[in-house]
């Protein structure tokens, strides 16, 4: 029986647990970080919660016995990322990154790129005045010194009593959101700029088509550097390549 961890916290993740669940010889764990309050849990074996670094990962992975690991965060959560490069390292076992293609901007989409958060707010300083904010609890403090804007921030788990919150209005929802959603949002609260992170995939995605057909700008806050190691796009390319793993 091999066993494999699965790093996950994204649609793509349950998918492929669902998956591996159905390939014999295979052992699926399924770790999440526990961020939100009522994940999305997958079927099967699952774990709840951090490792406490590299060592801690490193120590579950040997504890486990785990043969395999596959790293199937959301691109944002990069430090996950670059500890479970360097754990599997150090246990020396095969790691694949799933990662998502981002979203590629197309003629008719008014985009402006940023790297980081506050950059995005430095965007909103000099042009907005009614925004979309889609970029998690975690993140709202980067726009709350910015008190001539008003914000319509959308996050899976509101933000903590002692958090810093922009002046605006706070929209808890879980996706994926369809289109005439996305579009009446932006009309009925007469959004001008939206942000968000490059998370790519189709459940938020409607949101950016939305602003294209109304003419809404797009601060997009690219992806965080992931270290060095083997990628594929979708759960079809895990699967192949957890099947090579084994043989």
């Amino acid at each position: 029986m091999n066993r494999v961890l699965i790093l996950g916290g994204t649609g793509d993740a349950a998918e492929l647990t669902a998956r591996v669940a159905k390939i014999p010889g295979i052992e699926a764990i399924a770790s999440l970080a526990g961020r939100t309050r009522e994940p999305s849990v997958p079927e099967g074996n699952v774990r709840i919660g951090g490792f406490g670094g590299v060592s801690g990962l490193a120590n579950y992975l040997c504890q486990m016995q785990v043969d395999l690991l596959i790293d199937a965060t959301h691109p944002f959560a990069s430090q996950i990322s670059w500890n479970a490069a360097a754990a599997a390292n150090q246990v020396n076992i095969p790691r694949l990154m799933l990662i998502r293609p981002p979203w590629e901007k197309v003629v008719g989409y008014r985009w402006v790129e940023v790297d980081n958060h506050q950059a995005a707010a430095k965007v909103l300083e000099k042009q907005a005045k009614r925004v979309f904010l889609t970029v998690g609890r975690q993140e709202l403090g980067a726009f709350a010194h910015l008190k001539n804007i008003w914000f319509l921030m959308r996050m899976i788990d509101p933000p903590g009593a002692d958090a810093l919150v922009p002046s605006g209005v706070i929209l808890c929802d879980r996706g994926p959101f369809a289109l005439e959603n996305e579009r009446q949002i932006l009309i009925q609260h007469n959004i001008d700029t939206i942000v968000s992170k490059n998370s790519g995939g189709n459940a938020t995605y409607p949101k950016i088509v939305a602003a294209r057909e109304l003419g809404i700008q797009v601060v997009m806050i690219n992806r965080p550097p992931i270290p060095l190691g083997e990628q594929v796009a979708d759960v079809d390319g895990a699967v192949t390549w957890l099947l090579d793993q084994i043989g």
